[in-house]
């Protein structure tokens, strides 16, 4: 993996043309990069190397002390998934760039249908993460948030019946009382992020945080994320670009009704493996 941006001092230093070929460019480590993540010393970036690149930002005086990122991979044509599904459009690194966004995470928060599609299950502790989350005040493993209107869920799932810390259910104040105490009983924790059917993503987020949850993670789907832009709360996107053309009409990374004014964001850091990037963009 080859840092792209932002250029180190040592790229500036040894530039001797406009447009340096790809083996000018630096790492985080100083040291230019082949494929596969690895040096000309045959060095490979550890995970460690990978949550440095991607930690949260601590906020600043008079900032919200909430920081919602997410994190989707498109590809080069804009389609979300191929299939109903993003796996055929990964790639290994980017699950290596996917559990360690979630390692950093206090919670991930996911649509209902992407949990149904993708088959979601618990994040699980790992214990090339665990010293790094003791040290931020973090439990074993992030909580699973589902965003859900209906609660139309299958309670027997293992995100219900076996996750290493409970399951989140975000949902509106009128959510079916039947389906919220089946949710309940089942050991989820329902939270009202709405004052209707639905769950309104700035509520959304001030629940959170008052549950000491302040390191957000959304993994999707496009729906949700597409109402989490329109409602102006996204700090930061990590996209990764996958160099796969699929056509068809598969979803965008984020959907329904456009926002008034495009938002602006700014580019953060730029990864690069085998074609894949791995961008992060924070607000402008």
């Amino acid at each position: 993996m080859r840092r792209l941006f932002p250029v180190t001092d040592e790229i500036v230093t040894d530039r001797t043309a406009a447009d340096p070929a790809p083996a000018d460019l630096a790492d985080e480590g100083g040291g230019a990069r082949g494929a596969h993540g690895r040096s000309p010393g045959g060095h490979e970036w550890s995970l460690d190397e990978i949550a440095d690149a991607y930690a949260y930002p601590e906020p600043r005086p008079g900032e919200p002390v909430a920081w919602l990122r997410a994190n989707m991979v498109s590809t080069l044509d804009g389609a979300a998934q191929h299939d109903g599904r993003s796996q055929p459009i990964s790639s290994a690194t980017d699950m290596r760039v996917f559990g360690t966004l979630r390692a950093l995470a206090d919670v991930v928060i996911v649509g209902a249908e992407t949990v149904r599609q993708e088959q979601y299950r618990p994040a699980r502790a790992r214990a090339e993460f665990a010293e790094r989350r003791e040290a931020a005040g973090q439990g074993a493993a992030p909580a699973i948030a589902i965003v859900s209107a209906s609660l139309d869920l299958d309670f027997s799932l293992p995100l219900f019946t076996s996750p290493l810390v409970p399951t989140l259910i975000l949902t509106g104040a009128a959510a079916a009382p039947d389906r919220v105490a089946a949710a309940e009983k089942a050991g989820a924790r329902v939270v009202t992020a709405g004052d209707g059917m639905g769950v309104e993503p700035a509520r959304a987020v001030r629940a959170l945080a008052g549950l000491g949850h302040t390191r957000l993670l959304t993994e999707g789907g496009p729906r949700l994320l597409g109402q989490v832009v329109a409602a102006g709360v996204l700090d930061e996107l990590c996209l990764t670009v996958s160099p796969m053309l699929t056509a068809g009409g598969a979803q965008r990374i984020a959907g329904g009704p456009a926002v008034a004014v495009p938002q602006r964001f700014a580019l953060v850091s730029l990864l690069e493996e085998d074609g894949f990037l791995y961008s992060r963009y924070g607000r402008a």
